[in-house]
């Protein structure tokens, strides 16, 4: 009996020992499966943490591309609103010169008439006063005449040359001038010295100095003039050409006319 008993405790210790066996081999297997498991949840954080950093530094970089994108925005139109400016004013540049251009077609229609009777007015003067160059003084006029005339020349440039010539006739009245011409007197071609006292007196002397005449502006004919100014009509001369220093001369003025 008591031999019996002792089998049923080994029996029942060796099936304790199997089930204790089994379940630890059933626990390996658990925490195998377990790390397994984890390690498959770590490779899988770590995608996914790699693709957040991915994603983070993609998020990153269209962050600065549109930071950039928007400062070159600001830029082109701080830019834009500049060439806007411009053509603006451009365009009013443009505007204002246009209206100055039909000015000047409004202003050429009165201007150019008055040049034609600024040039014939002129002739009229050099025609009546004496004639000091008349010959190159008329030339001028004609030359005048072809300049309006020339498609060529600007209504400006007509207008310019027309105001030299009347500057030109302004200087005929001032100063000494002497100047070595021909002179037509009694049917005869006479070389001379031409001299003339601003519009005041116009005088000539034969180049032998023997003989010398005057304008007589009542007459508009040349007068023989008294050879007792022979001598200062020839220093005179000379004076106006600085071959002599200025001196006192004594020479024949006709009054001016006075009005009635």
């Amino acid at each position: 009996m008591t031999k019996v008993i002792n089998k049923s405790k080994v029996a029942a210790a060796l099936v304790g020992m199997f089930a204790v066996a089994g379940s630890a081999s059933v626990a390996a297997q658990d925490v195998s499966t377990l790390q397994n498991e984890e390690a498959k949840i770590h490779a899988a954080d770590v995608r996914s943490q790699t693709k957040i950093d991915s994603l983070y530094e993609q998020s990153q970089e269209l962050l600065y591309e549109y930071r950039a994108v928007v400062d070159e925005y600001e830029n082109l139109k701080v830019y834009n609103d500049h060439v806007q400016r411009l053509v603006d004013d451009q365009n009013a540049s443009l505007a204002s010169l246009q209206r100055q251009i039909d000015g000047i077609e409004e202003t050429k229609q009165g201007v150019v008439p008055l040049m034609y009777k600024m040039i014939d007015s002129l002739e009229q003067f050099v025609n009546l006063d004496i004639p000091i160059h008349k010959e190159r003084r008329l030339a001028r006029v004609d030359r005048l005449r072809d300049v309006m005339e020339n498609a060529n020349v600007t209504t400006s440039e007509q207008f310019r040359q027309i105001t030299e010539a009347y500057q030109a006739e302004m200087d005929y009245g001032s100063g000494l001038i002497a100047y070595e011409g021909k002179l037509s007197f009694q049917g005869e071609e006479i070389s001379v010295d031409f001299f003339h006292l601003g519009r005041a007196a116009l005088m000539a002397q034969s180049l032998d100095l023997a003989n010398g005449w005057i304008y007589n502006k009542e007459t508009n004919e040349w007068d023989a003039l008294d050879d007792a100014y022979l001598g200062d009509l020839t220093k005179a001369i000379r004076m106006a050409r600085k071959q002599t220093a200025p001196d006192l001369i004594k020479l024949p003025i006709f009054a001016a006319e006075r009005a009635e």
